[in-house]
């Protein structure tokens, strides 16, 4: 399967491109926005600041809203998770408005919100199969607040509050953690994400051009 990993030019991606192609992925790193409407499953990366990456995105920004609204499987890590919504108070630009809601400066005592923290899944979805009690690995300052609680599959327990840690839209997903430095439950979510995207995709499209292995 051929994975598209968009490019935000804030950070080193090879922990990502190297936790996807153990799973099996054909991963192609681009940071030309406009080579993300070929039809292949997206990955938006978890390095950067929000008006930085929106502005990256800008040039195809409309036309991949559209591929994404119109059931282009992506995988939005941290940062790439929060560009999925309509903005953000890191910044002043516009993110791709596919899911309704925004993101919003952690409130708690210790900002930003780094480490391990162990997830509490609140709907049932095929990304965290096989994952018992998952636990993964934070770092951001910021967290999504969607407009439509359905959206949240899962939140975790920060301070005294919780933390919307996942979200769900058609065949999009958006995690708050990163999955790429999660050990092997983040390469078994990555796994299954693979896996979704296989099923998401049009037949003869460029996504089933490929098995997913299982890495393992």
């Amino acid at each position: 399967m051929r994975v598209l990993v968009f490019d935000f030019g804030a950070g080193n991606l090879h922990s990502l491109e190297k936790a996807l192609r153990r799973e099996g992925a054909d991963v192609e790193v681009t940071a030309d926005p406009r080579s993300l409407l070929d039809g292949s499953p997206l990955v938006f990366p978890g390095v950067g600041a929000f008006d930085a990456a929106a502005e990256r995105l800008a040039p195809a920004r409309d036309d991949i809203r559209r591929a994404l609204l119109g059931g282009a499987p992506c995988l939005g890590i941290c940062l790439g998770m929060q560009l999925l919504f309509e903005r953000s108070e890191e910044g002043e630009r516009p993110g791709l408005g596919v899911i309704p809601g925004r993101c919003v400066r952690i409130r708690a005592r210790r900002v930003p919100h780094m480490g391990w923290n162990t997830l509490d899944v609140v709907a049932a979805d095929p990304l965290f199969d096989g994952l018992a009690e998952p636990c993964m690995y934070f770092a951001n300052g910021y967290v999504a607040a969607p407009e439509d609680d359905a959206a949240v599959t899962a939140t975790c327990s920060y301070e005294r509050g919780n933390l919307v840690a996942a979200v769900r839209q058609g065949a999009l997903r958006g995690v708050q953690f990163h999955p790429e430095k999660s050990g092997e439950q983040g390469l078994r979510l990555l796994r299954n994400f693979l896996s979704l995207a296989a099923r998401a995709a049009p037949a003869g499209g460029p996504a089933t051009a490929g098995a997913v292995g299982s890495g393992s």
